[in-house]
C-alpha cells in the first residue's frame, strides 16, 4: 500500500486520505495520459484500504519515512517552512544557489536519470556540505532545520491516527543504510540533523523513525526496515535494535531490472551483477548473515524481468520466478515476498514495462501461473490420516495448519494449528 509523502500531502496540512473524484474508474477511463497524471500509481488510501480489508488481504504500508526528494519528500517543506530571509543567508555564505519549486513542472518527471526534483537538489545540498559544518548549516536556517523534524514526526502521528489498526505492517525507514555507511557505520546520536546524501534529514532520522512509530502506530503492527545496500545494513539493524528499536522485520530487496540480466540467468552464466542476487550459495550466505538479527526476513521488493514480451521471453521469467521462490522459500526465517510491480506497463520511470505477471491489461501471465503452481499447490499439504493414540503424523511445511476431523459424537470440528 503506497503512503508515499509527496502525492499524499501535495501541499502542507492538506492530505489526501479519502477518495476523491480524481480517484475514481470514471476519472481514469477518461483520461487520455493517466501516466502524466501526479497521483498516477499513488492512489488515496481509504478507498485501498477498504477494499483489501473486505477481500482479507494483510496490508504492509510503505514508506513511512524516506529522504528521496522525487519520490518522497515533498518540496513545500523547503520552500514553506525556509523563511526568505535564513534561505539568503545560507546562499549568500555559501555561493550555492539552492532549488526552488516550479510549479509549471510535474511532481516528478518521466526521466528519472535526469529528474531535477533528486539531483539539482541533492547536488546543491552536496555543495553545501562541502562548505559548511551540520552546526553552521542549523545556525543560518534553524526555522527549516526545525521543520524537518515537525513535519516528520507529524507525518507518523497522522497516519498513526489514522490507519493505526488498519494497517498490519509498515515500512518504518526506507533505504537509508547508505547514509548509515557514509557516517563511519555508526549512528552518531546527539546531532543537529543529519548530512543525508538526499538532503537534509532529521538527526539519526532512522532511530527516530522507529521510536515515532513506536509511540504513534499500533503496537500490533509489525515495523520494519526496508534496504538494498545490504553491505552496511547488518550493522544497521543491530545498531538500531541495540539501542531500543523496536525492529520486528528486516526488509530486503532484489531487482532483475535489466532484461540482458534475466537472460544470462536463463542460460545459467552467473555473472558478477547476477550472482549476488540470484545464486543460490550468495543467497544464502547474505540472508545467513541477516538472519542474525533475529528478526523474520521479508523480501520487500522483487523485480523479475522478462528478457522480451513474447511466448519464449515469458517463459523464461516464469522458470527464473518458480526457482528463486524455491530458492527463497527455503529460507528458514522468510517471513514475505512482495513482487514490486504487478502489472506490466505500471513501474517508476525508468523501470521496466513488462515485469509484472499480469499484463496491462490484466491477463495472466506464464510467471502468474507458476506463482499459482508453488502457493496453492506445491505448498500447501492436503493430505488425510488416521489417527493413532489419539495422534497424528505427517510430513509438511512449517506454518499454519487447519485440522478438520469427526469427533466421537459424530460432530465435525476444527483446530488451527502453528508448525513451527
Amino acid at each position: 500500500m503506497a503512503f508515499y509523502w509527496r502525492t499524499l500531502e501535495k501541499y502542507p496540512y492538506a492530505n489526501r486520505f479519502a477518495e476523491s473524484y480524481e480517484e475514481t474508474e470514471n476519472f481514469w477511463n477518461s483520461c487520455p495520459q493517466p501516466k502524466d497524471q501526479e497521483h498516477w500509481r499513488r492512489p488515496a488510501p481509504d478507498p485501498v484500504i477498504s477494499f483489501l480489508k473486505t477481500r482479507r488481504v494483510r496490508i504492509h504500508g510503505h514508506p513511512l519515512v524516506w529522504g528521496n526528494n522525487s519520490w518522497h519528500t515533498p518540496t513545500w517543506m523547503w520552500d514553506d517552512f525556509c523563511p526568505e530571509s535564513e534561505k539568503r543567508a545560507l546562499e549568500e555564505a555559501t555561493g550555492v544557489r539552492m532549488p526552488v519549486r516550479d510549479i509549471t513542472q510535474p511532481i516528478c518527471t518521466r526521466d528519472r536519470k535526469n529528474d531535477p526534483n533528486e539531483r539539482v537538489w541533492a547536488d546543491a545540498w552536496k555543495k553545501v556540505y562541502e562548505k559548511l559544518s551540520e552546526e553552521e548549516i542549523a545556525a543560518l536556517v534553524p526555522t527549516y532545520i526545525k521543520a524537518i523534524d515537525d513535519f516528520y514526526e507529524r507525518r507518523v502521528r497522522l497516519i498513526g491516527e489514522r490507519y493505526g489498526s488498519r494497517v498490519d505492517s509498515w515500512d518504518v525507514v526506507n533505504e537509508s543504510a547508505t547514509d548509515f555507511d557514509r557516517f563511519g557505520r555508526k549512528a552518531v546520536r546527539g546531532k543537529v540533523f543529519d548530512k543525508s546524501w538526499y538532503g537534509p534529514m532529521p538527526a539519526d532520522y532512522a532511530y527516530k523513525a522507529f521510536m515515532w512509530s513506536q509511540k504513534y502506530l499500533s503496537p500490533k503492527a509489525w515495523l520494519t526496515i526496508n534496504e538494498y545496500n545490504m553491505k552496511p545494513f547488518f550493522e544497521q539493524v543491530d545498531d538500531l535494535v541495540r539501542n531500543g528499536a523496536r525492529v520486528d522485520v528486516v526488509g530486503s530487496q532484489m531487482h532483475l531490472f535489466n532484461p540482458a540480466e534475466s537472460v544470462r540467468i536463463a542460460r545459467g552464466e552467473f555473472t558478477p551483477e547476477v550472482y549476488g542476487k540470484t545464486h543460490p550459495d550468495a543467497v544464502y550466505a547474505t540472508f545467513a548473515k541477516l538472519a542474525k538479527a533475529g528478526r523474520p526476513i521479508h523480501l520487500s521488493e522483487i523485480t523479475i524481468t522478462a528478457p522480451d514480451n513474447s511466448s519464449r521471453g515469458r517463459m523464461v521469467q516464469a522458470i527464473i520466478t518458480r526457482n528463486l521462490y524455491r530458492l527463497w522459500f527455503s529460507i528458514e526465517k522468510m517471513n514475505g515476498i512482495t513482487w514490486w510491480n504487478v502489472v506490466d506497463d505500471c513501474g517508476a520511470p525508468g523501470e521496466p514495462s513488462i515485469s509484472g505477471i499480469f499484463t496491462r491489461d490484466m491477463q495472466p501471465k506464464a510467471a502468474y501461473f507458476a506463482m499459482d503452481d508453488l502457493i496453492n499447490r506445491e505448498w500447501k499439504t492436503r493430505t488425510t490420516v488416521k489417527a493413532q493414540g489419539g495422534k497424528v503424523a505427517f510430513r509438511g511445511f512449517r506454518g499454519r495448519y487447519r485440522l478438520a476431523w469427526k469427533g466421537a459424537d459424530g460432530k465435525e470440528r476444527t483446530k488451527l494449528v502453528e508448525v513451527k
